[in-house]
């Protein structure tokens, strides 16, 4: 309940012995006020209900004060009675003086010591009420509270579950107590609240302190509840300057699966406490419920000690070093931090390979989300340091490099580091999945696809399930219209990793690229039903809604997304979108956000040619177009040189050839692409739009009508400005056959 300061009077009936003076804060189900027991000669906090609200069992509200009443920990306010009843009922509790923790993150950022320190007395006044069957159920930073001496208080303890089971953003479920940003994803379901659930509600509150925000912090309501329950926190981003240890403790305790998360708060307590360097003090307050659990994660942990022992000769009896790295990371990373029943022994370091490991190959998965490439990079850089000849991070360290020079103006230097990292995770051990994995995208990076056929099909034959390895193989395939076989690997990937949302997509986009756009739709739409806050999906749904006109859902779509997190894609279609439907001021804005670099990839050619052909449009921006044109070129040229033969860039280069009057450029170019790719419908249209713009009506026909007879949509055809005289030319109808025409596919 967040605090609402009210410094005058509040005129409110006469009780017998309660003067109420202020207005505290106020919650779905009622107010705090300030107030004066005259009977007792002290101050008090008062919580009445508002009139409206439904009236509670008073026996029911009665046994909650009663159990509250008896923790003796100082975190917990003292509720000294209940008074009335129905409707009118009051609780009267101990004023407590000081800022919730929503009031305090607002105010200034917190810094990681002083987030730890207060979730570390937070998990150990939990352990006191968990230890005595009592479960808070609405841990939350409104219920949280921090006295001027740096003492947290807790408020609602087992009370707003009585009082307001819907609470402040909560499902309109009975059962569903609490705020929805904070639930576990078991009481989202149904569950009842347990001490797992209270465990997982204070690793959100811990990710606010560390980031600034709650997890999905632009959804609320059902699609908020939805993003908890089909997600997982390994997706959650952080900082790059928060520790990989702290890092591991967050995800440890909002894993999904329960099991997963650590067996107490005296867990979480204590493994705060190994992060920070203290030693481990019991408490003697309370009693730990059972350390059974923790011995056999302890026994656990010295097992997997063991295997971390194992020499590289070892992994190669194997080869399935990729596999084992992320079955420690789920084990160990989530497990090692401490031995509950061992209490005389040093904490940990904080440092864990495995955790560090696991928190880089996550990264790399999260391509699609800011400095994904520079968080993998620090990790992996991270094992090196501890570990020179770590294979694994050597080959993780290369695909984070390739991550980094797709996304930064293809920059030479990251591939050169990519290409040196993946030789040296080879050379460290040539059994090893991953290091052949990473070799091959440098290869398919520099544009020699053949080359990274060989490698990519070792690390199977090494690894059949490693994800990373067909992942490539399905991209591979995609780039080099190996249609069919991109088909058996896509869905061979999703068999094995059937909630991985990275095969969704590459189904998505093979369909897609095979004119089936109404399957590529489903696709993307599982993808988002995978993991709601991957934006990649949403840039992919609303291309494929608009292959089949429908700009409205397609607008809808980049809206969602763009709610989620900016992005250069979703801002890229977005003023795609808006450039069909003739809407160029609205598009130059959108391309404009999508090649700054605070919203967007400056170093994306396609997001600069869309760019420029906004601009062309608008009326004094004719120099500006040209400028972005020549971006374009320039970012492309590097791509071409490294594959020289791709039919896509090729016509690409020839489109922007002829928009910068660059004529014989123009015509020869177009005439390479669609000889290397005579089934491409999309390379036809760019091709008719270079000749129509080159002055050469008969070859733009000849291409247009191809290009429509392959699939490309009528609704883009009409749309693209650069063909509006050729639209009125009377040979346009009668060599495509009366049928209307499509778009602004020049960046496509």
């Amino acid at each position: 309940m967040d605090a609402i300061p009210m410094h005058a009077r509040v005129t409110l009936p006469a009780t017998e012995h309660y003067q109420f003076l202020r207005l505290l804060g106020e919650g779905g189900f009622g107010q705090v006020y300030e107030a004066w027991d005259a009977k007792l000669c002290r101050s008090i906090a008062v919580k009445r209900l508002k009139s409206a609200s439904a009236p509670l069992r008073p026996d029911s509200l009665l046994q909650e004060a009663r159990l509250a009443a008896s923790l003796k920990h100082q975190a917990f306010v003292t509720v000294f009675s209940i008074d009335g009843d129905g409707a009118q009922q009051s609780i009267i509790m101990e004023l407590v003086q000081g800022d919730t923790l929503r009031q305090l993150s607002q105010e200034r950022p917190l810094s990681v010591s002083a987030a730890l320190d207060i979730v570390a007395q937070i998990a150990e006044a939990m352990e006191e009420a968990h230890a005595a069957h009592l479960i808070h159920g609405d841990i939350k930073p409104s219920n949280l509270m921090v006295e001027a001496s740096g003492k947290v208080r807790i408020l609602d303890f087992g009370l707003a579950r009585q009082i307001d089971p819907l609470a402040t953003e909560s499902l309109a479920h009975e059962d569903t107590q609490g705020t929805i940003a904070y639930l576990a994803p078991e009481r989202l379901q149904g569950e009842r609240p347990g001490a797992p659930s209270d465990i997982y509600s204070l690793g959100v509150v811990l990710y606010e302190l560390l980031t600034g925000e709650r997890p999905f912090a632009q959804l609320n309501g059902l699609a908020l509840a939805a993003a908890h329950v089909q997600s997982s926190s390994a997706l959650w981003p952080f900082p790059p300057q928060i520790d990989a240890a702290v890092v591991a403790l967050v995800r440890m305790m909002t894993a999904r699966e329960t099991a997963r998360r650590p067996p107490s708060m005296r867990a979480v307590r204590e493994a705060i406490l190994a992060i920070s360097g203290r030693t481990v003090q019991p408490i003697q307050s309370a009693g730990i419920a059972s350390a059974a659990p923790w011995r056999r994660f302890a026994r656990l942990r010295t097992a997997i000690g063991k295997i971390g022992r194992l020499t590289p000769a070892s992994y190669r009896a194997s080869g399935r070093l990729t596999l084992l790295i992320l079955l420690l990371a789920t084990i160990v990373g989530l497990w090692q931090l401490h031995d509950s029943d061992q209490h005389g022994k040093p904490p940990l370091p904080p440092y864990s390979e495995t955790a560090t490991m696991q928190s880089g190959l996550t990264a790399l998965r999260q391509f699609d989300r800011p400095d994904s490439s520079e968080l993998a990079i620090r990790d992996f850089t991270s094992v090196l340091e501890h570990r020179p000849g770590h294979a694994a991070a050597a080959a993780g360290l290369s695909l984070a490099y390739s991550l980094r020079y797709a996304s930064d103006q293809r920059d030479e230097v990251w591939l050169q580091r990519a290409d040196a990292s993946a030789q040296l995770a080879l050379k460290q051990d040539d059994q090893l999945a991953l290091a052949y994995v990473a070799q091959a995208w440098v290869r398919v990076q520099q544009g020699h696809l053949e080359q990274a056929v060989p490698l990519v099909d070792q690390a199977l034959k090494l690894d059949p399930l490693d994800l990373y390895a067909l992942n490539v193989k399905s991209e591979l395939l995609l780039r080099m219209h190996r249609f069919d076989e991109a088909e058996r690997g896509i869905q061979a990937a999703i068999a094995a990793y059937p909630q991985e949302r990275l095969f969704a997509d590459l189904l998505g986009i093979l369909r897609y690229r095979q004119g089936n756009y109404p399957a590529a739709e489903q696709a993307f739409r599982h993808s988002i039903e995978l993991q709601p806050d991957a934006i990649q999906a949403y840039a992919n749904l609303s291309q494929a809604l608009l292959r089949q006109n429908r700009g409205d859902q397609a607008l809808r779509v980049l809206q969602q997304g763009l709610q989620i997190r900016p992005n250069g894609r979703l801002y890229s279609n977005l003023g795609t979108t808006l450039f069909s439907r003739g809407d160029y001021v609205g598009a130059a804005q959108a391309f404009e956000h999508a090649v700054s670099a605070d919203k967007g990839s400056p170093g994306d050619y396609l997001k600069w040619a869309n760019l420029a052909d906004t601009l062309r449009w608008i009326p004094g921006r004719a120099a500006t177009s040209r400028a972005a044109y020549a971006k374009a070129a320039e970012l492309l040229k590097p791509l071409l040189e490294h594959a020289p033969a791709d039919p896509t860039d090729i016509s690409r280069m020839g489109l922007y050839s002829a928009k910068l009057g660059e004529r014989e450029a123009a015509a020869r170019l177009s005439r390479q692409a669609v000889a290397a790719a005579p089934s491409n419908a999309d390379v036809h249209f760019r091709a008719a739009v270079a000749y129509e713009i080159n002055g050469d009506r008969a070859a733009s026909l000849a291409e247009l009508r191809q290009a429509e007879t392959l699939g490309y949509p009528a609704n883009l055809i009409r749309a693209e400005p650069d063909l509006m005289a050729l639209r009125r030319d009377s040979g346009y109808y009668i060599a495509l056959h009366n049928s209307p025409p499509t778009l602004n596919e020049s960046a496509k």
